[in-house]
């Protein structure tokens, strides 16, 4: 697949995952806890699952378990300097504000999954294609968190599936750094594996899992995460 086929692909999976999370308040105006504790729970099992078993793997084969480590560290720390930048969504009472700051939130996110696209492509087609469908499922209910919010407050559900739409487009840009990155070296191409499996693992550990769990306190949530990690298997081992 050329560079440009690549690039395109990030932008495709960013705008089309999120989109779809916020085209469903056409349908569900409100969802109910339970619904979104499953769908997060599954979502942080499916990333946490291609993550470790991958994309992280992959970066160590590239450049060796110390490049490897050194993008998963520099990851976590971008994450976390940018979520310390972003007002607390706890402490925002309006929901119009909350779902701003959560596609905010979203959008930052999106880079570091865009950079994992752009640089599993020019590790191996195969790879890069299935990190790719695995961002695009997991942008689903990133979109629909972001949309929830916003249509409680009043936004009509085409703004809102034009507003996950915009958080998805960092998806290409990362794309975009991660394959004319990778062309310099095999360096790069580990280092930005790296990056990107850090960032998603503080996200994956720090807020999607942590989320599910306080949105329903039953069984349901920890079910979508197995789901989640058995489906990440499967999509990993069959592309």
């Amino acid at each position: 697949m050329s560079n440009f086929h690549v690039v395109v692909l990030g932008f495709v999976i960013g705008i089309i995952g999120t989109g779809i999370g916020g085209a469903m308040t056409f349908f569900l105006r409100k969802p109910s806890k339970r619904f979104l504790s499953t769908i997060l729970g599954f979502a942080g099992g499916l990333m946490l699952s291609v993550v470790t078993f991958d994309l992280l793997p992959h970066a160590f084969e590239t450049g060796g378990l110390n490049v490897g480590m050194l993008g998963l560290i520099a990851g976590v720390l971008i994450v976390v300097f940018f979520e310390d930048i972003l007002p607390d969504k706890e402490k925002i009472n309006n929901y119009l504000k909350e779902g701003i700051i959560m596609g905010f939130a979203i959008a930052i996110h999106n880079f570091p999954e865009g950079l994992a696209v752009g640089s599993g492509f020019m590790s191996s087609s195969s790879f890069g294609l299935s990190i790719a469908l695995v961002i695009a499922l997991h942008d689903i209910p990133e979109g629909i968190a972001m949309a929830t919010p916003l249509s409680i407050g009043g936004v009509t559900p085409f703004k809102n599936m034009m507003y996950a739409i915009l958080a998805g487009i960092p998806t290409g840009l990362g794309a975009i750094a991660g394959v004319y990155m990778g062309e310099v070296s095999p360096f790069f191409i580990a280092l930005n594996l790296g990056i990107a499996g850090g960032a998603m693992l503080y996200v994956t550990c720090g807020e999607m899992i942590p989320e599910s769990r306080d949105l329903y306190r039953g069984r349901i949530s920890v079910f979508g995460m197995i789901a989640g990690i058995i489906s990440g298997i499967i999509i990993t081992r069959v592309l």
